[in-house]
């Protein structure tokens, strides 16, 4: 008789897994002891953190977070309710409309989490009669959210204009979106919106982009990749997530007003699901207060990720296309991109290795992000650290 659970231990991933606890160097579901900030304790070593979503700093932000903990005093800890019933307080409408605001759209409507956004927009939007054109590097959620939709998956060569182009052409007379992430999570580099708008015009085609990487990052702000590439009316819809430069946790979607009413009576994400903690909802609304009256924390990020970069690409690493805060080091080998990562990691410096299918076959890479809250003296050690390792593993060969 089969068994469901028989695939448990004939499971490839599962058995890495296990291999790489056995050996000690398996580099995911470490425990953190102290902060998400600019340094990190695990296992009692602290480390310089250049792994975080945290591009502004703003989850130690004194002000950041006492408001979380008013929020705390006066609405509780939790709505117990969908936004659909009684999940909704003034305190979401309000995010929503500064959001609105923010993102140069009409409406705004906010989800529990970035997945729960993606997922509930677009199986909104999109059935059995419609295609989805997406980049083959979109987030998983996007992917995710297209298969529970129903609707026909086109894919295109990452950011190849041509190849958007011919699927484009061979869905003419079809309904469709084209989505997108803004600033691409593992590269680091961007979407060509303004070409992506025009060719989404020459053929009909909606525009979706996924900023939860660009949102507070990219453009006047941090408003967007949408207004970075100056093309804010050309997106149909824009989302962001919470959980990255604004040190909480969500999601949010942006558009025409109707698209947003269409979305937030058929989104089942939504509906079916209990709305942000007051806490969050005003985590977010403080980050918004920090960033909208000093705009420095968009500059410095972009300058600490420039040094580390320009450093980086100038020890021999490779950094890909970045240009964000986003600095990939792209090893290629799988072993070779786990035996780096323990290497900094026992050096004092925490980044993220990320392994196929997070990457294509033969593009391991260690994933580092940077905030406006490093220091000189964390951008000395991590390129000191990086250049101590290179010549220890013989990743990097003597000039």
């Amino acid at each position: 008789m089969a068994d469901l659970f028989d695939k448990i231990e004939k499971d490839p991933v599962l058995k890495a897994a296990r291999m790489g606890r056995e050996m000690g160097i398996y580099p995911y579901f470490r425990p953190l002891s102290e902060t998400e900030g600019t340094e990190v304790v695990v296992d009692g070593k602290r480390l310089v953190m250049i792994g975080s979503n945290n591009y502004l700093g703003l989850t130690t932000h004194p002000r950041v977070r006492q408001a979380a903990i008013e929020a705390i005093e006066r609405f509780g800890t939790s709505c117990t309710g969908s936004r659909f019933l009684n999940g909704t307080l003034e305190l979401h409408k309000e995010l929503e409309r500064r959001l609105a605001r923010f993102l140069g759209k009409e409406a705004a409507l906010i989800f529990g989490t970035g997945y729960q956004t993606n997922l509930g927009a677009i199986t909104a939007l999109m059935d059995k009669d419609d295609v989805a054109i997406c980049d083959k590097e979109v987030h998983a959620c996007i992917v995710d959210a297209v298969k529970m939709a129903g609707c026909e998956m086109r894919r295109f060569r990452h950011n190849d204009m041509d190849d958007l182009e011919r699927v484009l052409k061979e869905t003419a007379d079809r309904r469709k979106m084209v989505m997108v992430d803004g600033v691409y999570s593992m590269g680091g580099d961007l979407a060509p919106l303004p070409e992506i708008v025009t060719l989404c015009k020459r053929y009909g085609a909606r525009l979706f982009v996924d900023d939860a990487h660009g949102l507070g990052v990219m453009g006047e702000g941090g408003r967007g990749t949408h207004f970075h590439f100056n093309c804010v009316d050309d997106v149909d819809l824009i989302m962001g997530t919470f959980s990255k430069s604004f040190a909480s946790l969500g999601g949010v979607v942006a558009g025409d007003r109707d698209v947003i009413d269409y979305i937030q009576h058929h989104a089942r994400s939504l509906i079916f699901s209990a709305s942000m903690p007051p806490a969050n909802v005003a985590t977010v609304l403080a980050c918004l207060d920090v960033i909208e009256e000093d705009p420095s924390y968009v500059e410095r990020v972009h300058r600490v990720a420039a040094q580390v970069r320009e450093g980086l690409r100038a020890l021999g690493y490779n950094c890909g296309d970045s240009v964000t805060p986003i600095v990939p080091v792209i090893i290629g080998n799988e072993m070779h991109t786990v035996f780096m990562w323990q290497a900094l990691f026992e050096n004092g410096v925490y980044t993220n290795p990320v392994l196929p299918p997070g990457v294509p076959p033969n593009k391991s890479l260690l994933r580092t992000s940077y905030m406006a809250t490093h220091t000189a003296e964390h951008i000395e050690t991590v390129l000191r650290v990086f250049a101590k390792v290179g010549e220890e593993t013989g990743f990097l060969q003597p000039a």
